[in-house]
């Protein structure tokens, strides 16, 4: 009993002694498994660090970049939003514009209905005035042939009185009777002149009527007339003391038509309705305005007049 305790430690300590030389021999094969591992497990350390390393540098830049990007991020979010308020702002202004446009068309409406309202009182108006000055100019005009009716009246001794035909009445042809009438009647029908009377008669009054009806110069006509009778005064011829009668015809011949007529109606025989050419009686008139303006001219007048004028006043 006593060996068999004596062994025993000494058993443990070679059990304990295996023991420990297999774990020696374990961690020296670990330990050289870790150093056979060591090179390689170091390089591939080495290479994740520099892996690492650059990673971390890359990660740098990429954080530069990220903040760049988020630099032009926030500049083209500034933008979109201008871009978005001047949108804004812009469909406003449109929107501000129809309206305007809307409001101005509505005034051009109006203002073409007022347009269109002031053509119909400018055109009536208008029609109005050309009425008026038409009438003004018709009295005008007759304030002119009366003028010059008067003048012929009162200077020359000139009357014209219409019936059947026009007749043509001159005073103061006989320095000894004044007075005494001196006559001419002529009709104008058919396109052409014809001579109802002339007292007293007159030799180539014929020629005359010829002449009246080739050339239609009615004023040239009766102031040749007029210088007859004056001559035919001067020689002592009278007119008749026979009046007469529009019913009977002499010389005719066709003429070129004319712008006034003297076949007049039956009913309209009264005295002093004066029927003259209108073209004829305005020259008169305008001669008639400016002998009046020029003493030299009424001089020559008087003298273009003859023997009328050999009684005639002298002027103060």
């Amino acid at each position: 009993m006593e060996i068999e305790t004596a062994q025993s430690p000494k058993t443990k300590m070679e059990s304990l002694r295996s023991i420990c030389d297999r774990e020696v021999r374990v961690h020296q094969q670990n330990l050289d498994s870790f150093t056979a591992l060591f090179p390689t497990s170091l390089h591939f350390i080495k290479a994740l660090a520099q892996d690492a390393a650059q990673a971390h540098v890359e990660l740098a830049k990429l954080k530069a970049n990220l903040r760049e990007a988020e630099d032009e991020l926030v500049k083209v979010l500034a933008a979109k939003t201008r871009k978005e308020a001047k949108q804004m702002a812009t469909r406003d202004s449109i929107s501000a514009i129809k309206a305007r446009v809307e409001e101005f068309k509505r005034t051009v409406q109006v203002q073409k209905a007022r347009r269109d309202e002031y053509e119909s009182i400018i055109s009536q108006e208008s029609l109005a005035l050309a009425k008026f000055e038409k009438v003004r100019h018709e009295i005008k005009e007759n304030g002119e042939i009366h003028e010059a009716i008067s003048w012929y009246n009162r200077v020359l001794g000139f009357q014209i009185e219409g019936g059947h035909g026009v007749k043509f009445t001159f005073n103061d042809m006989n320095i000894e009777n004044p007075k005494q009438e001196y006559s001419l009647i002529i009709r104008h029908a058919n396109d052409g002149y014809s001579l109802l009377d002339c007292d007293p008669p007159l030799n180539g009054i014929g020629e005359l009527i010829n002449e009246l009806n080739r050339t239609n110069g009615l004023f040239k006509f009766v102031r040749i007339t007029r210088e007859k009778l004056q001559e035919a005064a001067a020689l002592g011829l009278q007119p008749q003391s026979t009046s007469f009668r529009q019913g009977s015809s002499a010389i005719s011949m066709s003429c070129p038509a004319l712008s006034v007529s003297t076949d007049i109606s039956e009913s309209s025989t009264k005295k002093n309705e004066h029927r003259v050419p209108l073209q004829e009686v305005n020259r008169q008139v305008e001669e008639v305005n400016y002998r009046s303006k020029s003493p030299s001219k009424a001089t020559e007048n008087k003298l273009y007049d003859g023997r009328y004028n050999r009684y005639s006043k002298k002027p103060n």
